[in-house]
């Protein structure tokens, strides 16, 4: 079980494949395992290492304010305490935010920027979707169940409900085999994400980016897609047709083909 100290904490990582480093930054309440289904492409051409967020998986879960700038930090930490001059980075959600405050505050660790599910500072909309998460993880005492509760139902479609009931019980099913985080680390990296703001550091954000959304996706719309694209300069924009917030799940093949696609195209 890899550990290294970073930023003043434990960071828990694994390392899966052969190639050019990849760093792949979870979302909310989830730890690195999130990204089986894109790994196992992925690092059949760059060595991919996955690592778990302060306050979830197996990383450290101090105590106090968390904010998307110290995630950063914590994987820039952590990159140098794994011998990682620099890597290609893909991040969804809070992955994805974290992502871009690490290429604008540590730009010589980040050769491309893959940033999916993204937004550029919270608004009103996605502060009341994920204040709604954060009263039903403390009502049910239960991070777990408010994941599949809660979350689940704004990351994939009706349609995907209806047509592979069977398919959605085995990601709840993954969800209660992972170490999820207690409720107290929960809010703490939740609250990162209501303070989210990179605004005024996506301009200087230097690597080859992309950025891609799900069509159907409510929480982080292409209504956020114009913010990013206009502030980074030579920003690629993918849209997922027929995905929710969670195209790693929905439409698994394709996201891979085309994020493989431009990480290759950076590759080198």
């Amino acid at each position: 079980m890899p550990v290294v100290q970073a930023n003043g904490i434990d960071v828990y990582y694994e390392v899966q494949g052969d190639g050019e480093p990849l760093v792949l930054i979870p979302y909310l309440a989830a730890d690195q395992a999130c990204y089986a289904f894109q790994v196992a492409d992925y690092a059949k051409e760059f060595t991919c290492f996955t690592v778990d967020l302060r306050g979830a998986g197996l990383s450290g879960k101090p105590d106090g304010d968390y904010s998307t700038e110290q995630i950063a930090d914590d994987i820039a930490g952590f990159m140098q305490a794994a011998g990682i001059d620099s890597a290609h980075v893909s991040g969804l959600s809070l992955g994805a935010a974290a992502g871009m405050h690490l290429a604008a505050r540590h730009p010589a660790r980040v050769k491309s920027l893959s940033l999916h599910s993204a937004w550029d500072a919270t608004d009103p909309f996605l502060r009341t979707v994920v204040e709604t998460w954060r009263i039903m993880a403390s009502g049910l005492d239960s991070v777990t169940d408010m994941v599949i509760a809660g979350i689940f139902p704004w990351c994939f479609t009706p349609e995907l409900y209806a047509a592979r009931p069977e398919y959605i019980d085995s990601l709840a099913d993954f969800v209660r085999s992972r170490p999820m985080p207690p409720v107290d680390a929960f809010l703490r990296q939740s609250a990162a994400v209501l303070a989210h703001d990179a605004r005024a550091a996506l301009g200087s954000i230097q690597a080859p980016t992309l950025v891609t959304f799900g069509e159907r996706d409510l929480c982080t719309s292409t209504r956020f897609a114009g913010p990013l694209t206009d502030a980074i300069a030579g920003a690629e924009l993918i849209v997922f047709p027929g995905a929710s917030h969670a195209p790693i799940y929905e439409v698994t093949a394709e996201f891979n083909q085309r994020t493989l696609e431009f990480l290759r195209a950076h590759a080198g």
